[in-house]
């Protein structure tokens, strides 16, 4: 009861709050945009404090070391409202989301990211939304100096679940020759995709090791970013997961490595074969009598 009371308070808090912060940044439409992101930025960072002090959602950052000082994009997971808030403002460099276009058409949350320059996609024009991606990825990571944040999965999943993770992190990254920051988030446990109720707990924040993309496929890349989140999700989050469990993309890693380790073996036992077949070839020519010479007797 008390959990439910704490998170009714909770959403009148952010329903009242975000219109402030979000009139505030539009009527700064004429400011740069560097102050616009600081106004809007300021509002997720005073509901991650509510959140923590009303409903008791704390947090923890580990492997902030891996934070790159130069140019990124960021490929997380997705359990809940939770990490965009978090992404915003505590990030080293200010946040570039790529979103779908609807959101804009949100009151008040919508008018005030349509402020900020992002990047939101109109899934209706297909391929080419894509390429408007590509060619807004090298304003965002080098005028703004912003750091691109995407979602492979492409919607929240609950806890010790995932989604097909898509491959259009990857192709960005490669295509703007940028490392990925991988980063797994613990968060659906206390803030559920569906369910009304905020509950406390400790939400994990981790920072994976920087990906390089050089000399890779976007196959391969989408891979390590797959196998690098889901497996620290199981690590950081150990209770959402069976024993023992392991990433299904990792048992697909396997499974071509043994096929490819199998195929090698095949032929290399096809090239030993046919190596040995001529010289018997030879031995057997070698020991039969000259038809000539069998004449002649």
């Amino acid at each position: 009861m008390l959990a439910a009371i704490r998170s009714v308070l909770f959403i009148l808090i952010m329903a009242i709050t975000v219109t402030i912060y979000a009139t505030a940044t539009v009527l700064c439409f004429f400011l740069p945009v560097k102050v616009r992101y600081a106004i809007a930025s300021s509002w997720p960072r005073l509901m991650l404090q509510v959140g923590r002090w009303l409903c008791g959602m704390r947090w923890q950052v580990v492997g902030a070391e891996n934070l790159p000082d130069g140019p990124a994009i960021v490929l997380g997971k997705h359990q809940s409202t939770w990490e965009t808030f978090f992404l915003l403002c505590h990030m080293p460099r200010p946040a570039a989301f790529v979103f779908k276009r609807e959101l804009l058409f949100i009151p008040f949350f919508g008018w005030a990211i349509g402020m900020l320059d992002m990047m939101h996609i109109d899934r209706r024009h297909g391929r080419r939304a894509f390429e408007y991606i590509v060619k807004s990825a090298g304003k965002q990571l080098h005028e703004y100096d912003r750091w691109i944040v995407m979602f492979p999965e492409g919607t929240r999943s609950k806890p010790g679940q995932q989604q097909p993770y898509k491959s259009g992190g990857a192709r960005l990254a490669l295509k703007n020759d940028t490392p990925i920051v991988p980063v797994a988030v613990s968060s659906g446990r206390c803030w559920p995709k569906k369910p009304f109720i905020k509950q406390p707990g400790l939400i994990t924040v981790s920072w994976g090791p920087l990906i390089s993309v050089a000399g890779k496929t976007s196959e391969q890349i989408n891979q390590e970013v797959e196998l690098w989140i889901e497996t620290e999700m199981r690590r950081i989050d150990p209770d959402s997961y069976p024993p023992g469990d392991v990433p299904p993309i990792a048992r697909e890693i396997a499974e071509a490595a043994r096929e490819k380790a199998s195929a090698a073996h095949d032929v290399q036992q096809g090239k030993a074969s046919t190596a040995a077949r001529p010289a018997t070839d030879n031995a057997v020519v070698a020991g039969q009598p000259s038809t000539e010479g069998s004449r002649s007797a």
